[in-house]
């Protein structure tokens, strides 16, 4: 099949992009949208592949123009689809790795029997009736030395009676002296005896587990072996015609190795096949299909930025070279307006819009903090007491001093702050009231982003009421009151977006939903009492959509 697929009308230059989309934050191009649904369209064709696919799978489209001026698309997949990584009409890995007669699957093959012969150690039976036999003499051990010792416990406790009494003659003490040097002596000669028999049996025990342990090192010491020589073997392009490979790529970006699966996602792919066949890229986006992975909210449909761990550093350097958009969710956007709505000689409060940090972030860009201490406060004596996302707007509370900040922060991390959030979420959820609890972590592969975790995620908790439900952009869209008991990092967007939750991601949501303007959520009052004078403030804002 080939891989150039052709629009199914022609492309008009006035409807190309200006300029090449930033890969991490985008709103895809309509040419994108266009090739993503012909992807979707060719997957429904194949019923085995559209099985396998409803398990979920990043895909990717890349808008290029020809050398004779026609506009096309290619289409890739993220890592494997159906146990491949070269499927019809989308275009190849950047290194084969799957191929029976290269070095990584050969060496891959003695990596496996190493972990066969790891397993048939481990499986030995004379090792497991050694482990048994050492459990087995230390259990028996302790139960005769324990019995020893209550017997010499009732026998001291014999003669301090008889000693207490008074009436012992010299003989009869020494008798007693004898007694218990003989029960000592006694318990020592049962320990040493049972030691020496344990330690007959952890020899064996210790022979299988050298074994055991040299062949776990050939395994880890081939395994890294072999990663950093796939490495080597992934050497992307740029624009400029340049190439390195991913060792080279990560240990100037980032200093460290590149993580596993580096290399193999589909943005990667897309680019380097347009370099090795002359096709000028113009525009690119990456989409889900089928359910959602374990943990990740991941929905159908949606179009995502390329993850930051593996896809960041390649990314940027095959990106050199093109004229690229600015990442606006790390720059940050311009300061208009930011209404003050409270201010005593301790606090101050105010409205902030969507697009400003709360606090001066890594990358720059306007901040709440920066704008009260230059331009409103003029005074660098000004602590934000808490946060709201970028993407957000609403009520920021500011502390005057040190001392009534560290207040505010213990009033916010002990829950005695009452907050209430507005969102409009990009459909109507199950239920039109009720309590999210699910813990969320850090995704580190995909950061900012975080997760659903269950075993090692912290406690989030959400109440949540539909309001009332509105018509937008085509369909029905519920406005919905959130109160958060806990404070984790996006609470709300996940709590919204994931399966476990309401399964309605918040409108304008670009890490869990799709982007659309701005994030549709707004802090609209908080409540609590006053660090230093103890008065009840309620503070309220308007929703600004």
């Amino acid at each position: 099949m080939e891989l150039l697929h052709r629009f199914a009308q022609d492309v008009q230059p006035q409807e190309l992009p200006s300029r090449f989309n930033n890969p991490f934050y985008y709103s895809p191009h309509r040419l994108c949208v266009i090739a993503a649904g012909a992807v979707r369209d060719i997957l429904s064709c194949d019923e085995a592949l559209s099985a396998e696919v409803a398990k979920g799978k990043m895909f990717g489209v890349l808008v290029v123009q020809c050398s004779d001026g026609s506009v096309g698309y290619l289409a890739a997949f993220s890592g494997l689809l159906a146990g491949s990584n070269m499927l019809d009409g989308f275009v190849p890995p950047v290194y084969d790795l799957l191929s029976p007669s290269g070095y990584f699957k050969q060496e891959e093959e003695r990596i496996s029997l190493l972990n066969g012969k790891i397993r048939e150690r481990e499986n030995d039976s004379c090792y497991i009736e050694a482990v048994e036999t050492v459990a087995y003499l230390r259990k028996a051990m302790e139960e005769e030395l324990s019995a020893m010792r209550a017997s010499m416990r009732e026998s001291k406790a014999r003669r301090s009676a008889l000693r207490s009494s008074g009436a012992l003659a010299s003989e009869e003490e020494a008798l007693l002296v004898r007694e218990s040097q003989f029960q000592k002596a006694e318990l020592k000669r049962a320990t040493a005896k049972w030691q020496q028999k344990i330690s007959g049996a952890e020899e064996a025990v210790a022979s299988f587990k050298a074994d055991i342990t040299k062949l776990k090192e050939e395994r880890k010491m081939r395994s890294a072996a072999l990663q950093e020589w796939l490495f080597t073997q992934f050497k992307v392009r740029n624009a400029r015609g340049e190439e390195k490979n991913l060792l080279e790529i990560f240990s100037t970006a980032t200093g460290s190795l590149p993580p596993a699966g580096s290399g193999e996602c589909a943005a990667p792919k897309l680019l380097q096949y347009a370099y090795l066949h002359g096709y000028k890229p113009l525009a690119m986006a990456e989409f889900w299909v089928g359910d959602s992975p374990a943990g990740e909210v991941r929905r159908d449909g949606c179009f995502y930025g390329s993850c930051k761990s593996k896809c960041e550093p390649i990314l940027s350097y095959m990106l050199q070279g093109i004229d690229v958009e600015e990442n606006a969710l790390e720059r940050g956007g311009e300061i208009d307006t930011i209404a003050v709505v409270y201010e005593d000689d301790y606090i101050i409060a105010v409205d902030k819009p969507s697009g400003v940090l709360s606090v001066p972030g890594i990358v720059g860009g306007a901040s709440v903090q920066q704008w009260l201490r230059e331009s409103y406060l003029h005074s660098n004596e000004l602590y934000v007491a808490h946060r709201l996302d970028m993407a957000t707007s609403g009520l920021l509370v500011a502390a005057k001093s040190v001392e009534v900040y560290k207040a505010m922060q213990h009033m916010f991390a002990s829950r005695e702050v009452a907050k209430r959030y507005i969102a409009l979420l990009d459909g109507i959820p199950a239920n039109s009231e009720g309590t999210i609890e699910v813990p969320l972590a850090e995704d580190y592969i995909n950061r900012p982003r975080q997760k659903v975790d269950f075993v090692g995620g912290k406690d989030a908790i959400t109440r949540f009421k539909v309001l009332k439900t509105i018509f937008k952009n085509g369909k029905e869209c519920a406005l919905v009151q959130f109160e958060p008991i806990t404070g984790r990092t996006h609470q709300l967007r996940v709590h919204a977006a994931c399966r476990e939750g309401l399964d309605t991601p918040i409108v304008g949501d670009a890490l869990y939903g799709n982007i659309a303007g701005r994030l549709m959520l707004h802090a609209s009052s908080l409540a609590f009492c006053h660090p230093v004078t103890g008065e009840e403030i309620s503070l309220e804002t308007k929703v600004p959509f």
